[in-house]
């Protein structure tokens, strides 16, 4: 076993731990005049480290945030991000004290929920993650796909200029708000590593905004990909796209509707949109649009059960008592009755009992007290208690987070 401690890190570890995430990712270090464009968007606060001496073995990162959840209310959450342990000292530990250090502080700090992208999706279970929202990857082959003719056509498209894109966006997104459960806000620090440098300058994507009745109300962030090759010169290219938001689904109809107007392309790609988006009945031929994959997005972990459960609304259904175990955070452990009227602590007996990790799954409404049941996810102490639950946890719109972090 490795001796190693953990502990906040300084603001003279910043770069040594970023280089060290960097390597735990496999991808290169960043350059010193890149350090200096990116390194403010790597601050030390929220950062816990494990080091051997005074050498990082190991970090986990956070920023704040707040997090859309079922019935409109957003609420404060902690994002975890910058996820790694050097290649050599995995196994041993490292990870589950970092992530254990990290958990204290949000309970300390009276964070609600914290949310994270799993690389790996086995390694965060355990530390009382679940996966609360999916995200289909699509492809819309051109140049035969069209928009159906009852599509509204209203408003217009125009294209950034890499300064303007990097000016004018942030204020767009707030703009456009959190209108689906698992959105989130993008804090100051997010935007120059997450999307300046893709469409600043130096970056290769490109910006398109929509304008309507009331101002601009939509974007999508892309790039082209080129498919020409010696044997298909004439193959057109793949747009690629990395951000799309709308303000509703007039916005983000007409920014569909410019992808495929744009010519010499031979399809448009795009991965982690909303399981419930309706490309395909916007087109003519829905078999235009293909469905490639459907994968875990957003992961959530209830930090604090009671006020998450009471920060979100319920359908109309009779209450269910729900038993739930935090190996974790034992101080959430205990039962919770849940129905039209909120959410609270109670002594009652349970009807259903279940893990934080799979209390997370049910959160956001991605997930049903079934489909947990049926898996074996879900402890089920009184039958008739799942179909209420079933009821009461059901959103309208399928969660989506739409911010890559």
């Amino acid at each position: 076993m490795t001796d190693f401690d953990v502990r906040p890190i300084t603001d003279d570890e910043r770069r040594s731990t970023f280089d060290l995430l960097r390597r735990a990712l496999h991808v290169p270090r960043v350059t010193g005049e890149v350090w200096a464009r990116v390194g403010e968007s790597w601050p030390a606060a929220r950062k816990f480290g494990a080091f051997e001496g005074g050498t990082p073995i190991g970090i986990v990162s956070s920023f704040d945030t707040e997090l859309a959840v079922p019935g409109g209310r957003v609420v404060p959450a902690a994002a975890v991000e910058g996820v790694g342990v050097r290649a050599d000292r995995t196994r041993r530990g490292v990870l589950s004290a970092m992530m254990a250090a990290q958990l204290a502080e949000f309970a300390a700090r009276g964070v609600p929920l914290a949310v994270l992208h799993a690389s790996e999706p086995t390694i965060y279970g355990r530390f009382g993650y679940g996966s609360a929202a999916l995200g289909k990857t699509v492809r819309v082959t051109r140049p035969a796909a069209r928009l159906h003719e009852r599509v509204p056509a209203a408003g217009e498209v125009r294209m950034l200029t890499p300064e303007e894109a990097v000016r004018e966006i942030p204020a767009l997104y707030r703009r456009i708000g959190l209108h689906r459960p698992g959105m989130i806000a993008r804090p100051p620090r997010w935007w120059p590593i997450s999307h300046d440098r893709h469409v600043g300058p130096d970056g290769d994507h490109l910006v398109a905004v929509h304008s309507g009745p009331d101002g601009d109300d939509g974007f999508v962030v892309y790039a082209t990909i080129s498919h020409r090759s010696p044997e298909s010169p004439d193959r057109g290219a793949v747009l690629d796209v990395h951000d799309l938001h709308g303000a509703d689904p007039a916005a983000r109809a007409a920014l569909w509707r410019f992808l495929l107007s744009v010519d010499l392309v031979s399809a448009v790609h795009a991965r982690h949109r909303p399981v419930d988006e309706p490309l395909a009945v916007l087109l003519t031929d829905h078999r235009h649009a293909g469905t490639l994959a459907v994968e875990d997005d957003l992961w959530l972990r209830p930090v604090d059960v009671a006020a998450a459960l009471a920060a979100r609304t319920y359908r109309a259904a009779g209450p269910v008592v729900v038993a739930v175990t935090d190996r974790l955070l034992p101080a959430n452990t205990g039962h919770y009755e849940v129905g039209p009227d909120g959410a609270r602590r109670t002594d009652a007996a349970a009807d259903l009992a279940l893990d934080v990790d799979a209390l997370g799954m049910l959160y956001l409404g991605q997930w049903t007290a079934t489909a947990l049941a049926e898996a074996g996810r879900l402890e089920v102490r009184d039958a008739g208690a799942v179909a209420r639950a079933d009821e009461l946890f059901t959103t309208v719109t399928a969660p989506w987070c739409g911010t890559h972090f």
